[in-house]
């Protein structure tokens, strides 16, 4: 069975590259019909927070990609230690007597050459390395990489091929901490033994890792689980993303405040780094499932475009691109409550959108969405819609500065005032004809009517603005000039 892992560490918000590889896991998981496993590493006492381990719930929650076991690698500390003990009695590790000091020196030896040992401490027997631990004489496990006979690891990986590194070239890594805690290494090879993990999808960053790894494997008598690692997310300068230099630009629940949908943010990490074989883009859930293999994803590292000095633009193009068509496609009724979540932040929100109004507000939705871009965009550019204080835009107010354009809204409002059906074809009729009467192009009562019923020059159609508005609020305004 196809048993695939997350297993993010607690020190900071979720991060995209950290959301994409949950992605990637996930959909294989639901391809092959198997499980997704959530593991917290959360072995790193000095840099976890609570804080940062609820920003990454709150982040997986949000895009809406459920899990099928939960486990905090903290709470597995039983399990490491038989780990670590295993590996001591099969000769696979050594207690290192050496002093703290000097071991945080030894990246080099005296020669200058990589440091792979610390002299003397292989050599030590069984027996006295027993006694000294039992005399409380602090240590640090490591493994003992072959040193006899120099050979090859070997492994192969989903999306970088065939990886080869030489037993000479490995230290003799840590396995656990002179205070008995275990390191990355171990804890995480314990727990993906342990938890009978198939398949494990992870960032390129660890591909160099993954030797350690191997050896961690065969020193157990655990099976190897199947590698892919994920080509790096890179920043237009060619940096590396990260939480430090590029801030909201790599936060998941950024995306989320900037008013996306999660399946569109979804659908964007998913093409960073991978691409269905009819190179299609706007892809659903269904689909992305369907499609997804580990063979298409590209070993070239992926650029998350961003305007960095401009905040209003600061997420991809291509995210927001995607937003978009997703905004405008998804069943009106799923987009709804995603709607109510936008205008009730924003203050917006009346609860009889949600009784008597709900007709005219999923209709009001389905019309303003064919031209926005991101949920945020129905309560900025939205808002004279659901509300009655709204920003009048530059383009707008020079339509209400036209030659008698005050005049004719007012007058234009008394007349709809009387008639007895607020249509559409009925409001362009009026229109019309006070056009006419007066002798003014239609144009010119039309464009200053958008403009004082929505605040904005441009916008959906002219007279679908009016149904939109509804009518009380549009003769209103026509009736001030603006509101």
């Amino acid at each position: 069975m196809v048993r695939v892992r997350f297993a993010p560490s607690p020190t900071g918000f979720l991060h995209i590259g950290g959301a994409r590889t949950y992605i990637f896991n996930w959909l294989f998981a639901r391809q092959k019909g198997g499980a997704m496993v959530l593991r917290i590493d959360d072995t790193d006492l000095e840099r976890n927070t609570e804080a940062s381990r609820q920003s990454i719930f709150e982040g997986l929650r949000w895009l809406g990609l459920d899990w099928d076991e939960e486990y905090a690698q903290s709470a597995r500390a039983a399990l490491h230690r038989q780990a670590a003990q295993a590996l001591l009695d099969k000769g696979f590790a050594y207690r290192d007597f050496t002093p703290a000091a000097e071991a945080a020196e030894a990246g080099k030896d005296r020669s200058g050459a990589p440091w792979l040992f610390n002299p003397g401490q292989r050599e030590i027997s069984r027996e006295e390395s027993d006694r000294r631990a039992a005399a409380g004489e602090r240590f640090v496990l490591r493994y003992r990489v072959p040193r006899e006979r120099v050979s090859e690891i070997r492994f192969d990986d989903a999306v970088y091929g065939p990886q080869a590194r030489s037993t000479g070239d490995i230290e003799d890594f840590a396995l656990a901490r002179s205070d008995g805690t275990p390191t990355y290494y171990l804890a995480s090879c314990a727990d993906d033994a342990d938890l009978r993990i198939s398949h494990i999808i992870r960032g390129q960053d660890h591909l160099a890792n993954t030797f350690k790894h191997v050896l961690i494997f065969e020193g157990l008598g655990a099976e190897r689980p199947e590698l892919a690692h994920l080509p790096l997310l890179l920043a237009p300068d060619g940096s590396k993303l990260s939480k430090r230099r590029h801030g909201q630009v790599v936060s998941v629940t950024a995306y989320r405040d900037a008013g996306f949908l999660p399946h569109a943010f979804v659908n964007f990490l998913s093409l960073l780094g991978w691409s269905p074989k009819d190179n299609r883009e706007v892809l659903s859930r269904r689909e992305l499932i369907e499609l997804f293999s580990l063979e298409g994803i590209n070993r070239n590292n992926a650029v998350v475009s961003y305007q960095e000095n401009d905040p209003e633009n600061w997420p991809d193009p291509k995210a927001l691109w995607l937003n978009a068509q997703h905004l405008r496609s998804m069943p009106i009724e799923e987009l709804l409550p995603y709607v109510e979540s936008e205008l009730r932040r924003a203050g917006l929100w009346q609860e009889s959108y949600a009784g008597g109004q709900r007709e005219w507000f999923a209709k009001t939705v389905d019309l303003l969405r064919a031209r926005y871009t991101t949920l945020r965009d129905f309560s900025r550019r939205g808002a004279a819609y659901f509300g009655d204080q709204f920003a009048i835009e530059p383009g707008a107010q020079e339509k209400l500065q036209a030659p008698g354009a005050r005049e004719l809204l007012r007058e234009l409002g008394d007349r709809l005032e009387k008639i007895p059906d607020f249509t559409e074809e009925n409001i362009e009729r009026e229109l019309r004809a006070l056009a006419a009467e007066r002798g003014v192009k239609a144009g010119v009562i039309i464009n200053a009517a958008r403009a004082a019923l929505s605040g904005q020059s441009v916008g959906p159609s002219a007279f679908s603005v009016f149904t939109a508005v509804g009518r009380e609020r549009a003769i209103k305004r026509l009736r001030n000039g603006v509101c």
